[in-house]
């Protein structure tokens, strides 16, 4: 492998990896807080991808739609998940886990439908905007210039979120709910607000990045399985509930995707299930969870 291949598989996994990394931080935080798997965060993904692109095409001529588009969409995704919160799942945490697996999966068939109905089976592109159009030299290659700052988006985010959770008021709720629920609750903690605030930060994460992955590659159903499944990898290889190991393991997989697919493009999709076998054989918490 040449130094020009190594590089361009390097940076096309790594921001491949920080879009997952998008997701997976949600779909962490939502489970280490609510203890809640929720099987229908891909479609999230998916909704605010077809969000995004109907924002551009309805704002179509107007200067920077795309980026109102990357405001909007994760918004309106973030709403839709806190209807689902209040409406659908708070009514069930009490029950067997089992009944929260078939409610998360119902809307992962629900949204679909919906997203058919509104926006067809067909495929939609979105241009890639200002001021990232364009290449890049990195070590001889030509690189994409929009991937670069996708490349950037996931470290300021994990700032961000960090940030969130260690130095707020809110983030100090999320804390004392996720370690102790019923003490957090005593001591006057609006434990339902918390419950939603955080299943609508998880669901704009996931709208976020629907809204920015659309100038890489097509809107299209059927991303929100392939996605979610990828994302549940990364979980298990970084430690479900963990931040660090939603950044870690969404790093690792990039990599190994990226990899693969230049190495045994037969093989490449098989590579994380490996890897994911291989991390729950040897620490079933993940890199970077803690064992219970």
């Amino acid at each position: 492998m040449t130094l020009e291949a190594f590089a361009g598989q390097a940076l096309a996994g790594i921001s491949l990896g920080m879009v997952w990394f998008l997701i997976a931080a949600g779909l962490s935080i939502i489970f280490g807080t609510l203890k809640v798997l929720n099987l229908a965060h891909g479609s999230l993904y998916m909704l605010g991808s077809f969000c995004c692109y109907q924002v551009t095409v309805s704002l179509a001529g107007v200067p920077g739609n795309f980026w109102l588009a990357v405001l909007i969409a994760p918004l309106v995704v973030a709403l839709v998940g806190g209807i689902i919160e209040v409406f659908l799942l708070r009514p069930i945490y009490k029950a067997e886990m089992i009944y929260q697996y078939i409610l998360t999966f119902a809307l992962v068939l629900i949204i679909a439908e919906v997203c058919k109905m509104i926006w067809g089976t067909g495929y939609h592109s979105v241009k890639v905007p200002w001021p990232f159009q364009g290449s890049v030299g990195i070590f001889g290659l030509s690189f994409p210039i929009y991937n670069l700052f996708l490349i950037a988006m996931g470290p300021l985010v994990f700032i961000g979120l960090r940030t969130l959770i260690n130095k707020t008021d809110l983030g100090r709720n999320i804390r004392a709910v996720t370690e102790n629920r019923e003490m957090a609750n005593a001591l006057g903690t609006n434990v339902p607000r918390v419950y939603t605030g955080v299943f609508m930060l998880g669901a704009w994460l996931a709208g976020l990045a629907g809204s920015l992955w659309p100038p890489v590659s097509v809107v299209m159903l059927g991303s929100d399985m392939a996605v979610v499944i990828d994302c549940f990898i990364i979980v298990v290889i970084g430690g479900l509930g963990s931040l660090a190991g939603a950044f870690v393991g969404a790093l690792i997989l990039g990599l190994t995707t990226a990899f693969g697919l230049y190495l045994i493009p037969k093989l490449a999709v098989a590579f994380g299930f490996i890897l994911m076998i291989i991390i729950l054989i040897i620490r079933p918490y993940g890199l970077m969870g803690e064992p219970e």
